[in-house]
């Protein structure tokens, strides 16, 4: 591989996660997975705003995603890209611990997919 063929595939990754949005959805997923209303609760954005930055995100292969009943759940590919964005907020003055405390927070009661929302047991008596 030549040194511009290294450079643009390495820029690929670069570009797709340098919006801020995709920074932030990518933190909210962290090492765990998140749904899309877990996304929507934790940063306050409509669900295609969300969606849009995910299929980004999956077509860059740095997202994946699996499906469980009507709910998508989407994860990292590979974590490296956690210590990538911590190495580019030491490089921007912040703290790697203020990188760390903010990734993979717990949704609000807002949630309502199966892994946030109580799970209720309808018993019938017959």
């Amino acid at each position: 591989m030549t040194i511009p063929a290294l450079a643009e595939k390495i820029a690929g990754v670069l570009q797709v996660i340098s919006l801020p949005a995709r920074l932030a959805i990518l933190l909210a997923i962290g090492r765990g997975e998140a749904c899309v209303c877990h996304l929507e609760t934790l940063l306050g954005w409509r669900q295609a705003y969300i969606s849009q930055h995910l299929m980004a995100l999956r077509k860059a292969e740095i997202l994946q995603d699996r499906r469980e009943g009507r709910y998508v759940y989407y994860r990292l590919r590979d974590e490296a890209i956690l210590a990538l964005v911590r190495d580019a907020a030491t490089l921007s003055g912040l703290a790697p611990q203020s990188v760390d405390a903010l990734t993979n927070p717990k949704p609000g009661p807002a949630c309502e997919c199966p892994h946030c929302a109580p799970q209720f047991i309808s018993l019938s008596q017959d």
